[in-house]
């Protein structure tokens, strides 16, 4: 059967080293799974060998569809995108793990879906860009430490586990990719509001390079900050890229009483 073709508009780049395949197969070595993006299946087929893993790929591609049906047709396999399927449908019960070599166009929203489900989904593991990948896995005070880095590190610990070069793709991307991997941490709740944890992170990160004072002004009322706080006053003269995801909490405990 033909190859499928890599379309630019869907972000594909397949992957064609067979080690690397395996590599990130491993990352994985048990229950119910979520395969994003499959291809052509060269990730696929390792995780189809492992018997502990119950496998489902959900794959937007139709051409990548009709050739994953005639390659392996053993694979739960759905036809869809995973940024609009409902997956407490598609998997009613029980946790359940996310994999894939990730669309770099859509990279960024998996994961913020992947938060969405975060008390169902124990691992999140996969290839992405190389500087996505430093961003998720960024500690505070280093420069790809961003709004990603915060929410995510804030429920998951997150691994930067290794470079994959260029040539081992067909069309060859641009940049480097990395395999990370995320397992769910301990804490099952955050302890603050955390609707308006978000909020602040999200909106001290759209303007990075200011102190958190100017950035955060439109959080408070008329703009100025009224309460006097020896605390407070501490978080409003560090920029957002030096604080911590304990103290991104704290600060909102701060501003919400």
């Amino acid at each position: 059967m033909q190859q499928v073709r890599a379309k630019k508009f869907l972000g594909q780049h397949f992957l064609t080293d067979l080690t690397v395949a395996q590599k990130i197969a491993e990352t994985l070595t048990s229950g119910r799974t979520i395969e994003i993006g499959p291809g052509m299946g060269v990730l696929t087929q390792y995780l189809l060998k492992n018997s502990n893993i119950k496998l489902t790929a959900i794959e937007i591609d139709r051409e990548s569809v009709a050739y994953l049906r005639e390659w392996y047709p053993e694979l739960d396999l759905v036809e869809g995108d995973f940024l609009k399927l409902d997956l407490d449908k598609l998997i009613p019960e029980g946790e359940f793990n996310v994999i894939g070599n990730y669309p770099y166009n859509i990279s960024s929203q998996i994961f913020f879906k992947v938060l969405d489900y975060k008390d169902r989904i124990p691992v999140c593991s996969g290839m992405i860009q190389k500087e996505v990948a430093e961003r998720l896995a960024s500690k505070p005070g280093k420069k790809a430490y961003g709004i990603l880095s915060v929410l995510l590190q804030a429920y998951y610990d997150i691994e930067y586990l290794f470079t994959v070069d260029e040539h081992v793709f067909n069309p060859p991307p641009k940049v480097k990719s990395a395999v990370i991997r995320m397992t769910r941490n301990k804490r099952r709740r955050l302890d603050c509001d955390e609707v308006l944890f978000k909020t602040i992170v999200k909106t001290a990160f759209n303007q990075r390079r200011k102190q958190m004072r100017n950035s955060i002004r439109s959080l408070m009322e008329n703009g100025e900050w009224k309460m006097e706080n020896e605390r407070l006053e501490w978080f409003l003269t560090r920029r957002p890229e030096q604080l911590s995801v304990e103290e991104f909490i704290e600060l909102t405990n701060l501003i919400q009483n």
